[in-house]
């Protein structure tokens, strides 16, 4: 079992890596919060018994001055801590492309790898300076995180994103950055590690958003056949769970019975239907990728979610009487109860053909 520490591993890329590894068998994640910096026997305590540390704590909003010195006495006291605990875990320090500028933010990044290659050289530990394009993903903060973030949370709720500076950037999700981290730990790979993303323009990317915003508004499931498309529409379902859910769908009926479109899509997927005897629940899963849709179109069901590590859960009463539909998002593990007495029908879309090599289905109650 690895144990891997996170340090800022509440936020939105901890919280990612932790998702990562969530069906993992083989690691274990430690997140710390920013507080455990303010208690040097918090700290060292911390970094006791890791085999590994992602460091994420840091800032990057703010005043010039505050930004450069805090980010670099994160580093400083983590480094202090891994000397006062005797330990040597291996470090792998969360870089930005942005590194190279001579911005308070860039100049805090070069001095913080130069303080872990010093220590590094000093102990023989092993030392990875990661360097990441601008992440975005499920859960990003708005107006913080990254400009997908703003741009999805801003359709999502009506607004009119504007292009501010239509610049060149460079993108990855999240579960991308995650990936590689574990794959670096799995791999004690040290040194330089840089992490392709997807490159474009603002305004391109906001075409693409509303693109794939207008026609899911239109109940048509968008192509995501590239993993930028689907990454970004996956991203962009995030901020409208849960307000923008259950979807009516339109029901035709005559004396033979009733009709509704259950979906309509540019891509196709792969369709289920289902039966439930009354009391049993199906699911309790979650997905990183797939987009999955529940349809209930007879008897009385009961759809749960919950987002993994949090308590809250969500719950939809629905009916074959009232045919409506639930995208599940990703990240949220999901199930469906029959509530009736009588047996439940249920139609099951996703995106993609199920693959038994890779079921991007991991189990998890709600």
């Amino acid at each position: 079992m690895v144990r891997l520490g996170i340090t800022g591993g509440y936020g939105f890329l901890g919280w990612h890596i932790r998702a990562y590894v969530q069906s993992d068998k083989e690691i274990e994640a430690l997140p710390t919060g920013r507080e455990v910096f303010a208690s040097p026997q918090a700290l060292t305590a911390f970094v006791s018994g890791k085999d590994a540390i992602v460091h994420l704590a840091g800032m990057n909003r703010g005043d010039e001055s505050e930004i450069e010195d805090t980010n670099i006495a994160l580093t400083r006291n983590l480094i202090e801590a891994c000397e006062r605990a005797h330990v040597q875990p291996h470090i792998v320090f969360a870089n930005s492309t942005h590194s190279d500028r001579d911005t308070a933010y860039g100049r805090s990044k070069r001095q913080s790898v130069k303080l872990l290659s010093e220590w590094a050289a000093r102990t023989g530990a092993r030392f990875t300076n990661l360097v990441i394009p601008g992440v975005f993903g499920e859960g990003g903060r708005p107006f913080y995180n990254s400009v997908a973030s703003t741009f999805c949370h801003q359709l999502a709720n009506g607004e009119i994103p504007k292009v501010i500076e239509d610049r060149e950037i460079e993108l990855v999700h999240a579960q991308t950055v995650a990936a590689c981290i574990v794959s670096i730990v799995r791999h004690n790979e040290a040194g330089v590690v840089k992490i392709p993303g997807h490159v474009t323009v603002v305004s391109d990317l906001l075409d693409r958003l509303r693109r794939l915003a207008g026609e899911y508004s239109a109940h048509v499931l968008p192509s995501v056949s590239d993993s930028l498309s689907l990454e970004l529409f996956n991203t962009y379902r995030s901020y409208l769970f849960p307000k923008h859910y259950p979807m009516v769908l339109e029901r035709r009926a005559d004396a033979r019975g009733s009709l509704f479109e259950v979906v309509r899509t540019v891509h196709g997927g792969q369709c289920f239907f289902s039966t439930t005897k009354p009391g049993i629940t199906r699911g309790n899963h979650y997905h990183t990728a797939k987009i999955e849709r529940f349809l209930v179109a007879q008897g009385e069901a009961i759809i749960r979610l919950r987002r993994l590590f949090s308590t809250d859960v969500h719950e939809y009463h629905v009916s074959g009487d009232k045919p409506v539909y639930i995208d599940m998002p990703t990240f949220y593990t999901h199930n469906i109860s029959n509530a009736g007495s009588g047996e439940l029908l249920t139609l099951f879309w996703a995106h993609e053909i199920f693959d038994p090599n890779r079921p991007d289905t991991y189990p998890e109650p709600v």
